[in-house]
């Protein structure tokens, strides 16, 4: 076999980074609470095809049977099938509950990558900075600053002020 028809290998960095997101998805399902999973569970079906089934199914029996279609069957609920639109109308009321409750605790964890990925940016700029930092000591010592270094770099080997970059940031994103 060749080397172009062979898949390609995932570094072994980039498996350990993916077994540890996999580690923390898993903590993260786990420490969900009992009314949590429920919610769930119940938001998942909610949002899945065999839901849209149920209710085509349910549908097709209840009107067909208070219309009088089904002579064995008698009305229970006659048109304009007041009874079906009350369940429809509160069926509605109780599950979008139940997908709010799921969509709070997703954007929770979302709001938790986020912050972990700014730890990990903010961490990344500190230990770049004192990488180009070295790198120009280096180039002094060696006295090759002028080849190595230009202004850009000297510039990226400034501390980063963050919080000025995020305020000049909210003052010129436009508001919502």
């Amino acid at each position: 076999m060749s080397a172009l028809s062979q898949p390609p290998i995932t570094p072994r960095a980039a498996q350990e980074n993916i077994d540890q997101i996999v580690r923390l998805e898993e903590e993260a399902q786990q420490r969900r609470t009992v009314s949590e999973r429920v919610a769930d569970g119940i938001a998942n079906f909610v949002g899945s095809m065999l839901f849209v089934y149920v209710h085509i199914v349910w549908f097709l029996v209840w009107v067909p049977i208070n219309l009088g279609w089904i002579p064995f069957m008698k009305a229970f609920d006659p048109y304009p099938f007041a009874l079906l639109c009350m369940i429809v109308s509160l069926e509605g009321v109780v599950l979008s509950t139940f997908v709010l409750i799921k969509q709070n605790r997703m954007s929770q964890r979302a709001d938790t990558r986020s912050h972990l990925d700014l730890q990990v940016n903010l961490l990344n700029e500190k230990e770049t900075t004192k990488i180009i930092q070295m790198i120009e000591r280096m180039s002094r010592k060696m006295g090759i600053e002028e080849d190595v270094v230009d202004p850009e770099v000297g510039e990226l080997g400034q501390v980063t002020a963050v919080e000025n970059i995020a305020r000049s940031l909210e003052d010129k994103l436009p508001s919502e």
